[in-house]
C-alpha cells in the first residue's frame, strides 16, 4: 500500500493536498466534501486585517496610524462586501473542529504589525492547529525600500509569534528582491513554513465604464513553474517546511512540488473547475506515479530533485538559463 501521508508544520496529514485559503472554505458544509475526498487540511478564507481593526474601539485611531492608511481608508473597505467578521469567524473555527477531522488552519490576510495581532490569540483559543499569514502587499511608495518591506514582514511574524503557540506558516509573494534572505529571517522570526507564492490579481480597465474592474482569475497549470523553482533553490537550505501553490491541478503537478522538496501541495484553482472530488483522481494518479516508479511512501520522493543534490547549484541554475536561450531557436 502507497503511503501518501506527509508532515507539514510539524503536524501530520494523511495526504499532501490542502485545500488553500479562498471562498472554497468559507463553510463547514464545503471543509467535510474536502475531508470525504482525501484532503490532508485545509485552510480557512482569509480574514482582513482592516476587519479585525475596524472591530476593535480604537480603529479610527489605529486606522490613521496605519502604514498604508489614508482618509478615504474607512470608505474604500465600508464598500467591500465582508460577509463574516472577525467574531463570526472564530466560531467558524470552533465549528470546523467539531466537524471534520483533518487539520483545520486559519488564515489572516495582513499588511502591516499593528494591533491585531492579539486577534491570533482567539484563533489559537478556538483550536485552529495553525494559523496562515497572508502577506498581501503591493509596494508602491518609491520611498520604501526593499529592506522596509522585509521588516515589516518579520515584524507581523514577531508579533504574531508573540501572542500564539501554533506553528506559523507565511504566504508570500514572488516580488521580492531576495527571497531566499527573506524566508531565512522569517524562519528565524519563529514561522515553521511558508508558503510559495501568493498571486497578485490584476485588476482590469473597462473602456466604455471608465472605470477599474477586479476580477478573479484562475490559476493556470504552467504557473507552477514558478513555486517549482524556488522551493527546489530553497530546501535542505533553510530549515522551514514549503508549501507549493499556484499553478497544481493534477497530481502529477503535484508530485513535480514534492520531489523539488515541498511539504504539501495546496489546491484551489483545479476545485473551483472540478469540484472537491478532483481531489480523489489526484491522489489516485499520484499513488499510481508512485508505485510504478517503486517508491513506498510521499517521504522517499520529497527533495530528491531539489538543487541541495547539485554539487555547485549555483552554476546549475545558471547553466539551465543558458541552455533554454541559446537552444530555443
Amino acid at each position: 500500500m502507497t503511503d501518501l501521508s506527509t508532515t507539514y508544520l510539524g503536524l501530520s496529514l494523511r495526504s499532501p493536498l490542502v485545500v488553500s485559503s479562498s471562498s472554497l472554505t468559507d463553510s463547514v458544509e464545503k471543509l467535510k466534501s474536502y475531508e470525504e475526498n482525501g484532503a490532508g487540511a485545509v485552510v480557512l478564507k482569509s480574514i482582513f486585517e482592516e476587519q479585525i481593526i475596524k472591530e476593535s474601539e480604537d480603529f479610527d485611531a489605529t486606522l490613521g496610524r496605519g502604514a498604508q492608511s489614508s482618509p478615504e481608508a474607512d470608505s474604500y473597505f465600508a464598500n467591500i462586501p465582508m460577509e463574516i467578521g472577525p467574531q463570526e469567524y472564530v466560531r467558524l473555527v470552533e465549528s470546523a473542529k467539531k466537524s471534520i477531522h483533518i487539520p483545520v488552519f486559519a488564515s489572516i490576510n495582513c499588511v502591516s504589525a499593528k494591533s491585531w495581532t492579539g486577534y491570533a490569540k482567539q484563533l489559537e483559543n478556538a483550536g485552529a492547529d495553525a494559523l496562515e499569514l497572508n502577506l498581501y502587499y503591493l509596494p508602491t511608495d518609491p520611498l520604501k525600500t526593499s529592506a522596509d518591506i522585509e521588516k515589516n514582514y518579520i515584524d507581523i511574524v514577531q508579533q504574531v509569534r508573540s501572542q500564539v503557540k501554533i506553528p506559523i506558516a507565511v504566504k508570500l509573494g514572488p516580488f521580492l528582491t531576495a527571497i531566499p534572505h527573506t524566508v531565512a529571517q522569517i524562519a528565524k522570526a519563529g514561522a515553521q513554513g511558508v508558503v510559495l507564492f501568493n498571486r497578485f490579481y490584476q485588476p482590469n480597465l473597462d473602456l466604455d465604464e471608465l472605470k477599474i474592474v477586479a476580477r478573479l482569475q484562475l490559476s493556470r497549470p504552467e504557473e507552477v513553474l514558478l513555486p517549482m523553482r524556488w522551493i527546489a533553490i530553497l530546501n535542505g537550505r533553510i530549515d522551514i517546511d514549503f508549501a507549493a501553490t499556484t499553478g497544481i491541478h493534477d497530481g502529477i503537478s503535484a508530485l513535480k512540488v514534492i520531489l523539488a522538496g515541498a511539504s504539501v501541495a495546496q489546491v484551489a484553482s483545479a476545485i473551483y473547475k472540478h469540484k472537491a472530488p478532483h481531489l480523489k483522481v489526484m491522489l489516485r494518479d499520484m499513488e499510481t506515479w508512485l508505485r510504478e516508479k517503486e517508491y513506498a511512501s510521499v517521504a522517499d520522493i520529497r527533495g530528491i530533485l531539489s538543487q541541495k543534490t547539485c554539487e555547485d547549484p549555483e552554476g546549475f541554475e545558471r547553466a539551465q538559463y543558458i541552455k533554454v536561450l541559446v537552444g530555443h531557436g
